[in-house]
């Protein structure tokens, strides 16, 4: 599986006046997608791995709120304990392995490709294919 990358930079004012997609395309292939399609194997990892102890330390607040106050005068609730939270996932590293191509038709929405792709590429934005 090959992967590529949106180039994070500076948007310049043209990027910044052009309407939202509703799709990108594969810069190896040419097929469009949904916004929601592009994440990586690895990214979506790390988002479970900083969801799971986020959500576990809410769950353990939200219970630790809902037996304050349930004592009365026969009868005592105690919360004892908490979660085993699971281990924060170390933070992603953006190895600088990659060349920056900005497609002549979409300039303001360049790729990084590995530094062995070959031409033909696709335009991020409509598809077209393109030589550098």
């Amino acid at each position: 599986m090959k992967q590529f990358k949106w180039h994070d930079g500076p948007a310049n004012e043209d990027a910044e006046h052009q309407p939202s997609a509703s799709a990108y395309y594969c810069p190896f292939c040419g097929q469009p997608a949904g916004l929601d399609q592009w994440w990586t194997t690895e990214q979506i990892e790390y988002t479970r791995g900083m969801a799971v102890p986020a959500a576990m330390q809410l769950m353990d607040d939200e219970l630790s709120k809902a037996f304050r106050g349930l004592n009365t005068k026969h009868v005592k609730v105690t919360k004892k304990g908490s979660f085993d939270k699971p281990a924060e996932p170390d933070p992603m590293v953006e190895p600088d392995d990659m060349i920056i191509l900005a497609s002549p038709c979409h300039a303001w929405e360049p790729i990084k490709v590995p530094d062995e792709t070959q031409a033909p590429v696709h335009c991020l934005v409509c598809g077209q294919a393109f030589a550098f």
